[in-house]
């Protein structure tokens, strides 16, 4: 350990263990600073495991009292990763993130053609509005991706590196782009990634 982290990544690495098997003992590793809050509505499942900087929020809307963000098993985020929720975030199992993503379920305002927030009113002070979040199962989602309310990424599925995902992605798909557009989905007959035609609408 000595030769990989030097003496102070080492004290740091050990510190974080000694952190989690205190606090998550579920889980493997959660590397300090580690900032989470409102723990409670929070359910983090076995063998969680995050980089430095991680950030996890659940203030639950209206004042219910529920879990907002459910971890599953197996679960792997990098560096700066940061979830909030005030609603519903649900990831499954087997989810590897890389850094810096962003993960909300919710907005300050309405933006639709239905409901429209006034711009010249106070952001802070309008009414909060909320989506489900639902990453699934052995989903890979990489290095500064931004995920919006209201999206399901199915299982088996990559988002590319930058991307921003505003609709959902169906399973065994590969999206990337602003916004997030599937480019590639697995064919299970032939075992393999096929192109998907530019001019078709996911």
């Amino acid at each position: 350990m000595l030769q990989k982290y030097g003496m102070f990544g080492s004290l740091k690495l050990f510190y974080s263990l000694l952190f989690t098997k205190l606090f998550y003992p579920d889980a493997r590793l959660i590397r300090l600073p580690f900032d989470i809050r409102n723990k409670k509505y929070i359910k983090i499942g076995k063998s969680f495991t995050t980089g430095f900087g991680c950030r996890i929020e659940a203030v639950p809307f209206a004042g219910e009292n529920k879990i907002c963000i459910s971890i599953g098993d197996n679960v792997q985020i990098n560096d700066y990763v940061h979830i909030g929720a005030i609603g519903e975030v649900n990831i499954g199992n087997n989810v590897l993130m890389a850094s810096k993503i962003y993960i909300s379920d919710h907005n300050h305002g309405s933006y639709n053609d239905n409901i429209s927030d006034h711009p010249l009113s106070i952001p802070i002070e309008r009414k909060p509005i909320c989506q489900p979040v639902n990453i699934e199962d052995n989903v890979w989602i990489g290095e500064s991706v931004c995920i919006l309310p209201g999206v399901t990424i199915g299982k088996g599925s990559i988002v590319g590196a930058l991307s921003v995902v505003a609709k959902s992605i169906p399973p065994y798909s590969i999206a990337v782009g602003n916004p997030a557009r599937v480019v590639k989905k697995y064919d299970f007959e032939c075992n393999k990634w096929i192109k998907i035609n530019a001019h078709k609408k996911n």
